[in-house]
């Protein structure tokens, strides 16, 4: 077979990989990176005035142009896209919901080519910040989502400034989700480590009942598992019956609807995450090392710092980048047996996009959970290539 041949046999069996990875991978990020950037509600509904109130310098009123402009839009505006345009302009400046159909039935009641005295009509179009306004929105790509994303905004000149308190609690959110995100981690890798090398060091019957304990979650239902734990941590639950009944405490402990029960959850359903690159890595490690290293004198602390741990540690590393990074975007297990105190991004995400509609908010928040995750690959890789977590 000439090579020709070959190579075109070898894209014909690929294909399917790339067309996969590209509707199934690549679409969706393109899409969320599209809706957090885009805003093209005001421009197309109002053409003729984006483009001419683009030359306006921001003084004063815009000249008369850019009236007739509007005028001409908002007679020839459809009731979709013109409804789009005022909820875009009105979150930003209030009173575009009453003001553009009023000013759009005294246009469609002029005759064609007759001017309309927008200021005489309503003392509001003699405002420059709702001209402001409709120039700010006017563009198709804005900025607007990814800076309300982390609880900032411009100000009349341009400038970034921060929300009012109280406007906004996304920056607070998204600290909230990497601190209980890294609890989860430092949780999981408290209990995998010595789970996986427990199973490393043994064999047969042993080692399989352990590495069956570990997959059986994961054969298990997310949300099998997160109600199992609504119903263990309750007040009246197995756990503070069983701590009541050998008399550890007097009452129940509250596990429920607070940050307790969520990591506690949470490491349970992402423990597996934890152990099995612990384990793939740490069961290749010789079983003479550690013997070795007693003889020589080593005590049992010394050699696991010196020996074991960094021969291990490219599958704690691994463990600890998937269990943090599937942590950050969970959403079932804290809405569930969390308190309203303990939320995290993914439940702003489908706020926005289920209850509000608001995609653009949705995708900017998306592109966080995207960018840290991107941030944390990268990491990983430099630090796999230099060889710098694997050192004594």
């Amino acid at each position: 077979m000439s090579r020709a041949g070959s190579t075109g046999r070898s894209a014909v069996l690929v294909a399917p990989l790339f067309l996969f990875l590209a509707v199934f991978f690549l679409w969706p990020l393109w899409t969320m990176v599209s809706v957090a950037v885009r805003d093209p509600a005001v421009g197309a509904a109002l053409p003729r005035t984006a483009a001419a109130i683009a030359a306006w310098d921001g003084e004063g009123l815009p000249d008369a142009g850019t009236q007739a402009a509007l005028v001409a839009d908002l007679r020839a505006a459809d009731a979709i896209g013109l409804g789009a345009a005022v909820r875009r302009l009105n979150s930003d400046v209030s009173g575009f919901r009453t003001l553009i159909p009023k000013t759009q039935r005294a246009a469609r009641g002029a005759e064609e080519g007759q001017p309309v005295d927008l200021a005489a009509l309503d003392r509001r179009w003699a405002d420059p910040a709702f001209w402001g306004a409709i120039q700010a929105a006017a563009s198709a790509y804005t900025d607007r989502n990814l800076l309300a994303s982390v609880d900032l905004t411009r100000d009349e000149d341009g400038a970034i400034a921060s929300l009012p308190a109280g406007a906004s609690a996304n920056r607070l959110i998204i600290g909230r989700t990497f601190l209980i995100a890294a609890v989860i981690t430092l949780c999981c890798l408290a209990i995998g480590l010595p789970y996986a090398v427990l199973m490393a060091s043994t064999t047969g019957w042993r080692r399989h009942a352990l590495m069956l304990a570990v997959l059986l979650p994961l054969w298990t239902s997310l949300l099998v598992r997160t109600a199992a734990w609504f119903i263990l941590l309750q007040d009246q639950g197995v756990i503070n019956g069983a701590l009541q009944a050998i008399g550890l405490t007097d009452g129940p402990l509250p596990l429920i609807f607070n940050r307790a029960g969520v990591v506690i959850a949470m490491t349970h359903v992402l423990l597996p995450f934890m152990v099995l690159p612990i384990y793939s890595v740490v069961n290749a490690i010789p079983k003479t090392l550690m013997p070795a290293a007693a003889s020589m004198g080593a005590p049992p602390l010394a050699a696991f710092r010196r020996i074991l741990l960094p021969l291990a540690m490219p599958g704690i590393l691994s463990g600890s980048l998937l269990v943090f990074m599937v942590a950050i975007g969970y959403y079932i297990t804290p809405a569930l047996v969390g308190g309203p105190n303990d939320q995290m991004i993914s439940s702003v995400i489908a706020f926005y996009a289920l209850q509000t509609a608001n995609w653009g908010m949705a995708g900017a928040l998306g592109l966080i959970l995207l960018a840290a995750t991107t941030i944390l690959y990268l990491l990983y890789g430099r630090l796999s290539r230099t060889g710098t977590p694997l050192g004594t």
